[in-house]
């Protein structure tokens, strides 16, 4: 899933700034930063000077202010679903009462009761069927031990599902926080062991054996992690799609035998699995049969579970998660209001449920028609882009066209809900209420095995404040909260800021379909060469390039940008771009060439792009960032594409000596 910016202004302050009669994107310039030397500090520079982080919060910005309307809107239908009289098992009854539930902090005190025949289960486990069964337990309820097990469509025959097995087991952000030995690896790994001792302790161990135990997640994660495949080779889809037979596995990993876990999880039937990383099994298995006891395995998946549900329990199981995944790995200081963490935790259990309420309460009528309308432009915008390329030939333009006209765009909302009326919620455990909701969710995933593909399923809700683009499936999806322009209520935002911002996520959606990852993916979602051997040796010259690019952006003295692992939104944001402003260069405001607030149509449409990306960080969160994830922090997600576009050169008269100056040898130019 890839996170994105969609169909917003700049929020802060919106009722002043109106009031006032300001435009919500010249407001916020910082004019003591040149353009010409970085454009985000001068878009974002005077929001971001006058607004700090709060102290339950990570970062501050667009997201975050986004992000608390829709938490307004859904605690105002937690609310209601929570007081009204609604019958059993509608979708009101299960969100009002898992809320109720969630808010009941003298049941939660107590919570821990709830668990104490599973937790008799883990400490005396002692064989490898027992293993096997309370990993599938932890699975179904809680976390994800030794490795993760889903089923997708199969990435080479996209009309079918398939089961998935690949690496993981490790309760930290990347395989980094156990093998690096740079200072800030080192802090997190002690305060992962202060974490687990916490856990152990609060489980009911003497302070010396949760110490002894939390020794040895540490060891057996560290283990698993030094087995593990680095995420730069995470990116190589063909690398990691290894399709065995359910015999061929047990000859990898005969110390786990997957038919009977598979029955555990309710799995539909199959007689093959997609290994990401056979090798990764095949030392897990030396793992499992000699190189760490019982007792280890025993501590290792007790911690899972308890630090899967961790989130649901007592205060104290709360602070300690809270201290390790927020406070050290991304440097906030204090929890958000209990009321807004269950709102989040709602949402992410009963999605669909939730959804239903809120496009009906919420969304106003004409969402899907607008996205549409601005999609299809934006669309049409790449389709010349591609026909217009001096590097590809005639025949992969032929099928690259084929492919972008079979996108199919899941806008707003879904036609068809998943039917969640056989969970059961009520009022008395928030924890049962957490696991039942994760039982539901493996079950449902699990039993798609064996059924017909739902080509018309979400993965978002219209609540979600995100967009993706689905290889397998050759769509993007646009979640309709994503209409809500705040800081322009009351009035039309003009073209440039809506094609910079709306534009440029349709845009930088359509473009997965054709970064390093998605190109890889034909017009039917299958993992499949279309491309002739040239084209494809141009077209990785290029992504080279921007790789190399990002390598060179640091975001301390010594970390740099992994180029490699976020190449792929970097293609998504430079390309999204490109096709928005082409899009925006066909608009009446566009050709009249009148200013707004004193600056020119393609200026304006700039700052609309440098507004989309206003947020300031935590060190924490931008380092934690770096090291896990595919996205690069916000800050160069506008420096990175606008030093390569010539339009921009042009509108803020940039000149060699200019720190956003890029030679003209050095630009990239992909899409």
């Amino acid at each position: 899933m890839k996170h994105t910016i969609l169909y917003i202004v700049l929020a802060a302050c919106a009722a002043t700034l109106q009031a006032q009669g300001q435009d919500p994107l010249t407001a916020h310039i910082d004019r003591s930063v040149r353009p010409q030397d970085d454009f985000f500090a001068y878009a974002n520079g005077a929001w971001l000077k006058a607004n700090p982080i709060p102290p339950d919060k990570r970062e501050v910005g667009i997201f975050t202010l986004v992000q608390d309307t829709i938490d307004a809107q859904l605690r105002r239908i937690c609310e209601a679903c929570a007081s009204g009289h609604n019958p059993l098992g509608t979708p009101r009854q299960k969100i009002g009462d898992l809320y109720a539930s969630g808010l009941d902090t003298l049941n939660r005190e107590r919570s821990l009761d709830d668990l104490r025949e599973i937790m008799v289960r883990f400490d005396r486990m002692g064989d490898t069927d027992e293993l096997q069964k309370l990993t599938a337990y932890a699975h179904t309820y809680s976390s994800a031990p030794l490795f993760n097990l889903y089923v997708a469509q199969d990435e080479k025959q996209s009309d079918a599902y398939a089961l998935y097995l690949t690496q993981g087991g490790l309760s930290m952000p990347d395989r980094r926080y156990y093998v690096d030995d740079d200072g800030d690896a080192r802090r997190v790994r002690t305060a992962f062991l202060a974490f687990a001792k916490d856990i152990f302790t609060l489980a009911g161990d003497a302070p010396d054996v949760a110490a002894q135990k939390a020794e040895g997640v540490l060891d057996t994660e560290t283990r698993l992690a030094r087995i593990s495949r680095p995420r730069e080779a995470l990116r190589d889809p063909q690398a990691n799609y290894n399709k065995l037979s359910l015999a061929d596995l047990q000859n990898i990993f005969p110390a786990f035998y997957m038919p009977h876990f598979l029955r555990t999880m309710q799995a539909g039937p199959t007689d093959s699995i997609i290994v990401g990383q056979p090798e990764y099994f095949a030392q897990l298995n030396a793992m499992l049969v000699r190189d760490v006891t019982f007792d280890h395995w025993r501590d290792y998946l007790k911690f899972h579970f308890l630090r899967g549900v961790a989130p649901y329990l007592s205060q104290a199981f709360r602070t300690a998660h809270f201290n390790f995944y927020a406070r050290t790995l991304r440097g906030i200081e204090q929890p958000e209001p209990l009321w807004k963490t269950v709102v989040g935790e709602v949402d992410e259990a009963l999605g669909d449920l939730v959804g239903q309420v809120y496009a009906q309460d919420y969304l106003p009528a004409g969402t899907k028609e607008k996205f549409t309308e601005i999609g299809s432009a934006v669309k049409a915008q790449l389709a010349e882009r591609i026909k217009g390329l001096a590097w590809m030939g005639d025949k992969t333009k032929e099928k690259a066209l084929a492919k972008l006209e079979a996108v199919k765009m899941k806008l707003a909302y879904p036609d068809q809900w998943r039917d969640l009326a056989r969970l059961n919620v009520n009022r008395r455990s928030y924890v049962h209420n957490m696991m039942n909701a994760s039982r539901w969710q493996t079950y449902y995933n699990m039993g798609k095995l064996g059924q017909p593909v739902n080509r018309d399923e979400w993965l978002m809700q219209p609540q979600t404040y995100n967009a993706y683009y689905d290889p397998v499936n050759n769509e993007i999806c646009i979640p309709g909260c994503n209409i809500f322009i705040p800081g322009f209520e009351g009035r039309m935002a003009d073209d440039a800021v809506l094609y910079a911002l709306i534009g440029g996520t349709f845009g930088h959606e359509l473009t997965h379909g054709f970064d390093d990852q998605g190109s890889q993916y034909d017009a039917h979602g299958n993992l499949r060469d279309w491309w002739t051997k040239k084209d494809r040796k141009q077209f990785e010259q290029r992504t080279q390039q921007i790789v190399k690019q990002f390598d060179g952006y640091y975001v301390t003295d010594s970390l740099h940008i992994n180029g490699t692992i976020t190449q792929g939104e970097n293609i998504a944001d430079l390309g999204g771009l490109i096709v928005a402003l082409r899009a925006y260069q066909q608009t009446a405001q566009y050709k009249a060439g009148k200013p707004v607030e004193g600056f020119t149509p393609l200026q304006r449409f700039f700052l609309g792009y440098a507004a989309a990306w206003m947020m300031a960080q935590r060190a924490e969160t931008v380092v934690s960032q770096v090291k896990s994830n595919e996205h690069a922090p916000a800050r160069w997600r506008v420096i990175g594409p606008l030093s390569n576009l010539p339009e921009f050169y042009e509108a803020f008269d940039v000149k060699t000596g200019d720190k956003m100056w890029r030679s003209e040898t050095e630009r990239v130019a992909i899409w």
